[in-house]
């Protein structure tokens, strides 16, 4: 058997959109990508859980053929003043990296939690519909 090869894959997954991107170990390289948007022609499905399965499987693809055996997976959501929540593609995207034959290490968390308060959009009044 080859030499084992670990990488990292980013999955963003807010709510309207999934991106994996998966990195070599130092997080430097680029090994593949793929978002929700290039494996459909739909806006309205981009942040959907299937659309986040079938482009975690083209960035697995891609990054199998790069040589990479193991994966450590970090989320992250929008973060700041929006969504502390992962948006409903993290879980199948992480799924479909893992049946993709990769060796899963670490899952992290990462994301960015302001210390101080941020005035969230929408004015005084709040958004009005």
């Amino acid at each position: 058997m080859s030499k084992e090869r670990w990488g990292i894959a980013h999955v963003y997954s807010s709510m309207n959109n999934t991106i994996i991107h998966i990195t070599d170990i130092t997080g430097a390289e680029t090994v593949a990508f793929a978002t929700g948007g290039m494996v459909t022609d739909r806006d309205m499905n981009k942040g959907k859980p299937f659309t986040a399965m079938k482009a975690a499987r083209k960035a697995a693809e891609k990054a199998i053929v790069a040589g990479i055996t193991n994966l450590h997976i970090r989320i992250r959501a929008p973060g700041g003043n929006k969504s502390r929540i992962p948006g409903q593609g993290a879980q199948p995207a992480i799924r479909a990296l893992a049946r993709a034959g990769f060796r899963i290490g670490q899952i992290e968390d990462i994301t960015p939690i302001s210390h101080d308060h941020m005035r969230k959009k929408g004015g005084r009044r709040g958004r009005r519909v």
